[in-house]
């Protein structure tokens, strides 16, 4: 019986302790990153945000959850029930399965799994399952037409999502996310210039992925009524709010671990290592979610037709560009992995 307990039980009752130490302080950074937002936004226009709910408006994200819990949930009469009520719940669950690979520190990764790239991929793919049953579930055009746009939009922008870690694969010759961090530490500086118009592309790409402005054209209020959830209330609507945010946080850390050195320190000083590793992955994570906040401040909203050129026929070539170029100059240099 102790023989049992030791090799099933016992192993079971550490990743559950691993599952809950991720994921309570996803759920309270994904509480206080909607704060951020209206704070951040707020001052870059000239006026409050939240301020009444405790001290500095600290609170509001409590309150607003608080009262979200004790509203109505309402299921369309026409929708199909089960899969209305389905949706929301895919959508939050895709956005926190994907920390499972993501490494925090040195040994600090809940699987270390040797094919991490693509279990991340796989994961993200999966989100716009969520989305179309939301819209379909509905029955409402409206929903429906957010929906299939949201679907195309982030088919179209994985592509290049998966163009450019193809590059990073290249250099680093691993699919494991760790060691992806680990050849950074001493990465040719060459390799760092070549890399970063990929980084950028694939920070404009998670852009679109997740639906964030100015990429926000599943929720144009001007034709679509806030999108595939506008049918949507109380908790359900809650769960793909949490979602979304789940989501940017999650696409940040994707971006810091590809092309920020993940947990390192920046630049590779080697003072700043009186830090943690976990306390300088965060730090990145942080930066980038503000950048997300400083283009919705900052951006206007594009075109449907504009986003699709942009990713057909724009991104898609150049990141195929990329992929041949890093491959010739790491034959030519002798690099490669």
């Amino acid at each position: 019986m102790i023989e049992l307990f030791n090799e099933y039980i016992l192993p079971l009752i550490f990743i559950a302790l691993k599952v809950v130490c991720i994921t309570l302080p996803l759920l309270l950074c994904v509480a206080y990153l909607t704060y951020a937002e209206r704070r951040v936004i707020g001052l870059m226009q000239l006026r409050r945000g939240p301020n009444v709910v405790g001290p500095f408006g600290l609170l509001q994200p409590i309150a607003d959850a608080v009262k979200l819990m004790f509203k109505e949930v309402i299921v369309p009469t026409p929708a199909s029930k089960v899969v209305f009520i389905l949706a929301p719940m895919i959508t939050f669950v895709l956005s926190l399965i994907g920390w499972a690979v993501i490494p925090f520190d040195t040994g600090l990764v809940l699987s270390d799994m040797n094919v991490g790239v693509l279990y991340v991929l796989a994961v993200s793919s999966l989100g716009v399952y969520g989305i179309i049953m939301a819209g379909w579930a509905s029955n409402s055009k409206y929903a429906f037409l957010g929906a299939i746009r949201s679907s195309a939009q982030m088919i179209s922008y994985e592509v290049s999502m998966g163009l450019v870690i193809v590059n990073v694969l290249l250099v680093t010759g691993t699919l494991n996310l760790t060691e992806i961090v680990e050849y950074q530490r001493n990465m040719p500086l060459w390799i760092h210039i070549l890399l970063a118009p990929m980084a950028v592309v694939f920070f404009i790409s998670v852009l679109a992925e997740t639906n964030r402005l100015p990429f926000d054209l599943p929720e144009a209020e001007s034709e679509l009524v806030a999108g595939y959830n506008v049918e949507y209330s109380s908790m359900s609507f809650a769960l793909f709010f949490l979602g979304e945010y789940a989501n940017m946080i999650l696409v940040s850390a994707m971006t810091v671990t590809f092309f920020m050195g993940g947990y390192l320190p920046p630049f590779g000083i080697g003072f700043l290592h009186f830090l943690p590793g976990f306390i300088w992955f965060i730090l990145k994570v942080c930066f980038l979610l503000f950048v997300f906040l400083w283009i919705r401040a900052t951006l206007p909203r594009y075109r449907y037709d504009q986003l699709m050129h942009l990713g057909w026929k724009v991104f898609l070539p150049l990141t195929l560009f990329w992929v041949v170029l890093t491959a010739s100059l790491l034959v030519v240099t002798g690099n490669l992995p």
